[in-house]
């Protein structure tokens, strides 16, 4: 036993003090008014040890910038949860500090700016409290409080999230989840997860600002959430009093669990992601994520387009439609979608049905008797697009009891956000003109949403025998295309391209030169060609490529009998040089592989003959109306010459008479313009400091007053600061704006001198230009080319206005205002200063190009100069 057991035993209890307190230190929770958190200095931990705060570098980013976060303290240090300063790293070379700011925020400051350079702010109302705390909680949330025992929080990151949603927070409408811009930097991304503002409990994921992914498609027609329970649960802040559709049926409510170890992040990627925690793995698990496939992106294949995620290449246009724009469609760029053949055909329509997953809501519903009571009503409707026929409540479509349980539900407009499948499937008809189907009876009938064109064929009796390589799988609407080493789906069919995509497993790059190979279509008889690889449109499925095949235009109509070419006029049923009996065309006919028909070529076009095998009848009429035709022809010649000949003579006197009358008003009209614009210069208010010759004409009151309705306030334009201007509708429709300059202005003589002098010797596309002047008394009247689009700022002060400005546009209005400027500034042989420019001084012409205007307030700068100094105050 030792001698000294006290003192052995202070020792050791002094030790552990020592290292319990050390813990205490580096590891606090709380940070008070003075206190600051540096950068590579402590950090705060949470009381558990669950989260931690500090400043970090982006794990992945080659950059040496720095932030202020919160990330998991024992789990994962990388998963970063909450950023302060996303938007402005500190640099390399300044070193921040994190903490409570003299007026009370909490802040991150750079030390090196004696605290002047503010990084981030909570942005509070200033406060001299001492008191203030901020304290990090298990939760993962930071609490701004008044003291560390106060209950009522200033703010809180829960409230000012970033790109992570933690158990505890509660999504609204305040709240939205901003994506990183790329793994290694935090800085605010395209992708923002949110509520939708319609109030009907959407949540929506956008891009840039455009809708990419929609929880829920509203309306009664459809009603499928795209959010399982779990996670809206989650963002309920597991609230069963919350309005969303999700807590309308409490039995759907998931029970309460541990979400203590989860998190929902919107990634970079636009992937709403739901994460685990995997305590035995150690690591993080997805176990949901939005968009969960190609398809579900909001309005994935556009207007008229059909998703199908078990496709390689996912989209499709309707049948009776086309790609909008085909080289994008092929890039697999679908944002234009399809535009329709037709949008209503006086020889009846036909429907096709289609089994669909979703479906953007219909415009109209109303009750019905029956299912051919609802196909009338959609036939009766030109606009009618598709319909759809209910007739029993099911778990996806919700019926009023007051309408029965037979609906007719009808889209007026483009079906959008369409999507095709067969489990939990609706069926929807859509509309088409049965020429766009029905061409020929030579045609196969379609298989599913795949309409089948002549030459291809998917049975003997249909279509071209050559083309007989496709096959139709009538329980499912899927087509494949059959060659000698096998069996390929079908993506698409494109008639006015003559090409469809299929899949090819392992077509890797390697084999795209040698595709006909390994398809063995290289053969001479194929009418295949043209085979080339698609690239990667990013299918789960790597295994599979697309590949787009051509097929060769097809020789004339195989038959058996005139009856078979009826519907194929100018043709008859004859042996052709290969031995098979062809639809071939009649004497001075051609056949068009491409339009599929026989074409006139040469002699009169009345030798069209209707009925297959009348040959003889049209060359017993060939000579008779041969000299028919010779005759008319020289009589009709004879006599247009004479017509020619005697209004030419008479033009050719009106025009000497009016260049005689030209001539006189000419003269006139020089002399006037110099006359008023000596009386004006001789005025002791109008002193023309350069050149006095003005090349514009001079227009008299009493025209003025007739064009304007005597300045009636139905032509009222608008109010500018030096007067009111008017719509003047002059002799032979021309319009122009008539600026009338007020008496009552200040500036309104000086303001009519820099108009008329300054104006009439620019020339360029961005100016406005002057038309010409009036000077009576004290009217002084300018007369300007008219802008049917008025100034630019009615369209972008104005919110529905703003809306049709997109962002070519708007670039195409900037790009013109700055050839404007540079034109006055440099460019023009007087270089002027505008000194008023503002957006209601931008006039947009019929094709919205920006015209400058008011030149009221402009100074004229001397030699080559650049710039100049005013004597007073101007401008707007």
């Amino acid at each position: 036993m030792s001698a000294y057991p006290f003192p052995s035993s202070v020792s050791f209890l002094y030790v552990i003090f020592l290292c319990s307190s050390h813990v205490f230190c580096s590891a606090r929770d709380i940070l008070k008014h003075g206190e600051w958190i540096t950068d590579n200095d402590l950090t705060l931990v949470s009381p558990g040890g669950k989260f931690e705060l500090g400043f970090f570098p982006p794990m992945e980013s080659s950059s040496s910038e720095r932030f202020v976060g919160i990330w998991y303290h024992k789990w994962d240090k990388q998963a970063v949860v909450w950023v302060a300063n996303r938007n402005q790293p500190i640099l390399n070379g300044s070193t921040g500090k994190f903490g409570i700011a003299d007026d009370g925020n909490l802040m991150v400051l750079d030390t090196s700016s004696y605290g002047r350079e503010s990084y981030w702010s909570t942005d509070l109302a200033k406060s001299s409290s001492a008191n203030r705390t901020v304290k990090l909680l298990d939760s993962g949330n930071l609490v701004l409080s008044e003291d560390d025992q106060s209950a009522m929080s200033l703010w809180e990151s829960f409230k000012n999230p970033t790109d992570t949603f933690l158990p505890g927070m509660k999504m609204d409408e305040n709240i939205e989840l901003v994506s990183w811009t790329d793994r290694g930097d935090p800085r605010k991304g395209n992708f923002t997860f949110k509520l939708d503002e319609s109030g009907e409990d959407i949540y929506t994921i956008t891009n840039i600002s455009v809708d990419y992914w929609r929880s829920r498609i509203p309306g009664k027609f459809w009603s499928s959430d795209k959010i399982p329970y779990l996670i809206a649960n989650l963002l309920s802040n597991f609230s069963t009093k919350a309005n969303s559709e999700f807590f309308k049926n409490p039995a759907k409510i998931v029970p309460s669990q541990n979400y203590s170890n989860a998190r929902l992040v919107m990634n970079y990627s636009g992937e709403l992601t739901y994460l685990i925690w995997n305590t035995t793995k150690g690591s993080w698990s997805s176990e949901w994520k939005a968009p969960e496939d190609r398809c579900s992106i909001y309005n994935a294949c556009g207007k008229s387009g059909s998703c199908n995620n078990d496709n390689w290449f996912k989209c499709k246009c309707l049948p009776g439609s086309k790609p909008t724009d085909t080289n994008n469609w092929f890039s697999q760029n679908f944002v234009d979608g399809c535009i329709r053949n037709s949008r209503c055909d006086n020889s009846g329509s036909t429907f096709l049905s289609l089994n669909v997953t979703q479906v953007r809501n219909p415009e109209n519903n109303f009750p019905v008797n029956n299912e051919e009571e609802c196909e009338r009503k959609c036939v009766e409707n030109c606009q009618c697009q598709a319909y759809s026929y209910v007739e029993a409540v099911n778990r996806t479509i919700r019926l009023d009891s007051s309408t029965g349980t037979r609906l007719c539900w009808i889209w007026i407009d483009d079906l959008n956000d369409l999507q095709e499948g067969y489990k939990n499937s609706r069926n929807i008809f859509v509309r088409l003109p049965k020429s766009d189907i029905e061409s020929t009876v030579r045609n196969c009938e379609p298989c599913g949403i795949n309409v089948i064109p002549y030459p291809l064929s998917t049975r003997p009796n249909c279509g071209d025998p050559m083309y007989f390589s496709f096959e139709c799988n009538n329980s499912t609407g899927q087509l494949s295309f059959k060659s000698p080493t096998g069996t390929y789906q079908v993506d698409g069919i494109y008639p006015s391209e003559q090409k469809f995509i299929i899949e090819v497993k392992n077509a890797d790059n390697s084999d795209a030169r040698n595709l006909e190979r390994v398809l063995s279509l290289n053969q001479y008889s194929s009418p295949f060609e043209n085979i080339s690889l698609l690239e990667d449109s990013g299918k789960n499925n790597s295994n599979f490529k697309g590949v787009k095949i051509s097929w060769k235009p097809p020789p004339e109509p195989m038959c058996n009998s005139p009856a078979d070419c009826k519907d194929w006029p100018n043709s008859t049923c004859n042996a052709a040089t290969d031995g098979n009996m062809r639809c071939l065309c009649l004497p001075n006919f051609v056949w068009d592989a491409s339009n599929l028909n026989c074409t006139h070529q040469g002699g009169s076009p009345s030798e069209v003959v209707g009925n297959p095998g009348s040959v003889v009848e049209a060359s017993s009429r060939k000579i008779s109306l041969s000299l028919i035709v010779a005759v008319s022809l020289l009589s009709a010649i004879a006599f247009s010459s004479t017509i020619i000949f005697v209004y030419l003579w008479r033009r050719k006197m009106a025009n000497r008479k009016e260049n005689r009358n030209n001539d006189k008003r000419n003269r006139v009209l020089r002399t006037m313009n110099s006359e008023h614009v000596k009386d004006l210069i001789d005025s002791g208010d109008f002193r023309e400091e350069g050149e006095t010759d003005i090349d514009l004409p001079f227009f008299d009151l009493e025209s003025i007053l007739v064009a304007t309705d005597s300045f009636s306030n139905a032509n009222k334009l608008g109010q500018g600061g030096y007067g009111p201007v008017y719509k003047g509708t002059f002799p032979g429709g021309q319009e122009m704006a008539v600026k009338r300059l007020s008496s009552a202005s200040g500036q309104g003589l000086q303001e009519f001198k820099n108009e008329v002098v300054l104006i009439a010797k620019l020339q360029h596309r961005n100016l406005v230009r002057l038309r010409g002047y009036c000077i009576k008394g004290d009217e002084k009247i300018l007369l300007y080319e008219y802008m049917p689009n008025k100034s630019l700022d009615s369209f972008i002060f104005d919110p529905k206005q703003s809306m049709l400005l997109n962002w070519e546009m708007r670039f195409n209005i900037i790009l013109g205002i700055a050839r404007g400027l540079l034109y006055l500034h440099q460019d023009s042989r007087l270089r002027i200063i505008h000194r008023d420019m503002k957006t209601s001084n931008i006039l947009l012409d019929q094709e919205m190009n920006p015209k400058i205007s008011d030149f009221g307030l402009a100074k004229i700068v001397r030699g080559k100069e650049t710039e100049s100094n005013t004597a007073r105050v101007i401008g707007t």
